[in-house]
């Protein structure tokens, strides 16, 4: 028996197949295993491992290892195992370079991410004209060496430096002093210049995420009648969290891995108000003949940033939720 196909074109018979539709490719089913073997992958990140490991991972390996014995460099090493570490955290000396690191991340990071989301939303907001050259000219210490900014900043702080000619000009000529030779001011005076460092890094990145945050939500909130503290904290705040959180992730290493401005200001002084993890280390490896000390102050101060910059990570990610 003949039936007229379901295109009107073809005839069937009874127990015949249907016709194929003509003109439609078949599409081949992908066949298992002709992707690239499972070793092509690791064949090209082999090169960018290989060149982490020999100027990363043997460094920092090898730090471990020399932080195991007494060593001054020269002479045949003793192992103590973990005696350098204890002194870590017994010698009164290294615990007070840690603590004035920590003081340094309020300099650092703390005081440049206030003033630098406070001057980016001001500048969002106001729509400067120029700012292209604003930025460039904020994000200028950045450029410029640590070193040539401890050296124009100790120059800043002598005795008969613009810091105390300021103050004399204007009639407070009583609290003019040296500044970097201040048992009680010399930390925060280098602070402050870190702040003045890290303040136009931080403001870039704040401006450069402000400028995604879409008008028109600002447009209803004004609308809703709020005004510019409620726009901050509703949508500006919000929207630049994960740039809050790279700015703070790279201000807090800058103020823990902190060596250049302060060998060049003070050197560690006036006595040991100043010394930080980072000068230690030089100190003790090359001044002092501690190596295996020197060492395990450089762990622990990689450790700790590692801590430190995980629980900014991890902070900045349940914000985003």
């Amino acid at each position: 028996m003949a039936d007229i196909g379901p295109s009107g074109t073809g005839i069937m018979t009874s127990g015949s197949r249907p016709p194929v539709a003509v003109g439609v490719p078949s599409v081949p089913r992908p066949r298992r295993g002709l992707g690239p073997p499972g070793w092509v992958p690791l064949a090209y990140l082999a090169p960018g491992f290989l060149v982490y490991a020999a100027f990363l991972l043997y460094p920092l390996g090898r730090a471990v290892h020399l932080s195991l014995f007494d060593w001054d460099g020269l002479t045949l090493a003793t192992f103590v195992g973990f005696g350098n570490y204890v002194d870590v955290v017994t010698d009164e000396k290294l615990r007070a370079a840690f603590g004035h690191a920590l003081v340094l991340i309020v300099f650092f990071a703390g005081l440049p991410t206030v003033v630098g989301l406070a001057l980016a939303a001001v500048l969002n907001r106001a729509k400067v004209r120029g700012l292209a050259f604003f930025r460039t000219v904020v994000f200028l210490p950045q450029v410029v060496a640590m070193v040539v900014v401890g050296v124009a900043w100790r120059r800043l702080y002598a005795p008969d430096g613009s810091v105390n000619d300021l103050l004399r000009a204007v009639g407070l000529g009583g609290l003019s002093r040296a500044w970097l030779g201040d048992t009680t001011l010399a930390l925060p005076a280098v602070g402050v210049a870190g702040t003045w460092v890290q303040t136009g890094l931080v403001t870039v990145l704040l401006l450069a995420g402000m400028s995604r945050v879409p008008g028109d939500l600002y447009e209803a909130a004004r609308l809703d009648g709020a005004g510019a503290v409620r726009e901050f904290f509703a949508i500006t705040l919000p929207s630049v969290r994960a740039e809050l959180a790279v700015a703070l992730t790279l201000t807090v290493i800058a103020a823990l891995k902190t060596f250049d401005l302060i060998y060049v200001t003070t050197g560690g002084g006036p006595g040991d108000r100043t010394s930080v993890p980072s000068f230690e280390v030089y100190n003790r490896a090359f001044r002092l003949g501690e190596v295996g000390s020197a060492a395990a102050v450089g762990v622990t101060l990689t450790v700790l940033i590692f801590v430190i910059n995980m629980a900014v990570a991890r902070i900045g990610e349940r914000g985003e939720r």
